[in-house]
């Protein structure tokens, strides 16, 4: 269903590219002082997430791995979807733990694990690509940027506070 949005709307994808630079390290300099509202966030995230990538689908599959690099562009649906995924999740757990860096590596490492489950239950009817970790860990490298604005952000509002 969702695919069929997005396929339909094709600039939804850029607009939440858009939405996500321009709000992410304003709303993450809020949210630095607020550990539990972060803390919720960052579970709903996930869950969007699982529910995106692990969810079957009633499709089934004549391969279940492919191997291909290619980096995403405005427009192009899937790609810029897959680089918006994990951006607010890192950028999230970057600003709740303070790490970005350690967060980055976390995304991509959940990358990891989203594409081995998927390469290892055909099951669910979902494809692994080397493309969508790649586009995956872009896109933490993207929330690991905004987490560093938002932090700094956050420490000079602080300072001009006290």
């Amino acid at each position: 269903m969702l695919s069929t949005v997005l396929v339909e709307h094709p600039w939804l994808t850029t607009a939440a590219l858009v939405v996500l630079v321009v709000v992410g390290p304003l709303a993450g300099a809020w949210l630095v002082p607020r550990p539990r509202v972060t803390q919720v966030l960052l579970g709903l995230s996930l869950v969007v997430v699982a529910a995106l990538t692990l969810v079957p689908t009633e499709r089934e599959l004549a391969v279940g791995c492919t191997v291909e690099w290619g980096l995403p562009r405005l427009g192009a649906v899937e790609a810029v979807a897959n680089l918006v995924m994990l951006g607010p999740v890192v950028l999230l757990a970057g600003v709740l733990t303070r790490r970005p860096l350690a967060m980055l590596l976390a995304g991509s490492g959940l990358s990891v694990l989203i594409e081995a489950v998927q390469a290892l239950a055909p099951a669910l009817g979902r494809s692994c690509s080397t493309n969508d970790w790649l586009q995956n860990t872009l896109g933490a490298v993207l929330g690991a940027l905004l987490a560093v604005v938002a932090l700094r952000l956050a420490q000079r509002l602080a300072q001009r506070l006290a």
